[in-house]
């Protein structure tokens, strides 16, 4: 089921992409600012196949002096996020996504923009199937509470996904309309 979702949602992504102005941009940062007024290490990502694109605000938010970091792919499914600047380059790993180059300055976020195919009324989070962003959030919450926020658009959502004792929900999602 979850596989016919993901094949289905993300068409309606393609189809329906959204660029994100600036004023979004600046909506989406007061948000942040407002509600996690704390956090110093936000988490991004590199956008692919038409997810929400975060680069802009990202840069932004490193403007602000907020400390940014990537994740970047390990074996078995795993991922690490490591500090970055728009000032650095990015390598391709094996699955086509942009990602860090210097693996030395490792990092745990204390909040992480999260990247999403679709998500439902009760937070679930419906990914492209890999379990990374999962497996991170489980392995990392003992060391701290990551707040976790999905970026998408308002029509990536949905009643209801089905879900397993290995799905983490979000904190919040965000969409270009607003913060849900």
């Amino acid at each position: 089921m979850k596989k016919n979702l993901r094949k289905k949602y993300i068409k309606i992504r393609r189809n329906n992409y959204l660029e994100i102005d600036f004023t979004t941009i600046t909506n989406i940062f007061e948000v942040i600012k407002k509600t996690y007024s704390n956090i110093k290490i936000i988490g991004g990502y590199i956008p692919i196949n038409y997810e929400f694109d975060c680069l802009n605000l990202l840069k932004f938010l490193e403007k602000k002096n907020y400390i940014i970091c990537l994740p970047k792919i390990k074996k078995n499914y795993h991922m690490d996020f490591y500090r970055y600047s728009f000032a650095n380059p990015l390598k391709i790993n094996k699955l086509g996504i942009p990602e860090p180059i210097k693996a030395e300055n490792k990092i745990v976020p204390d909040l992480i923009l999260v990247p999403l195919v679709a998500y439902d009324n009760s937070l679930n989070r419906l990914g492209y199937g890999g379990g990374f962003y999962d497996r991170y959030f489980d392995k990392n919450f003992k060391v701290k509470k990551i707040i976790k926020i999905g970026l998408a658009f308002s029509f990536q959502k949905i009643k209801k996904l089905p879900i397993n004792k290995f799905d983490k929900k979000l904190d919040a999602v965000i969409t270009e309309e607003k913060l849900k």
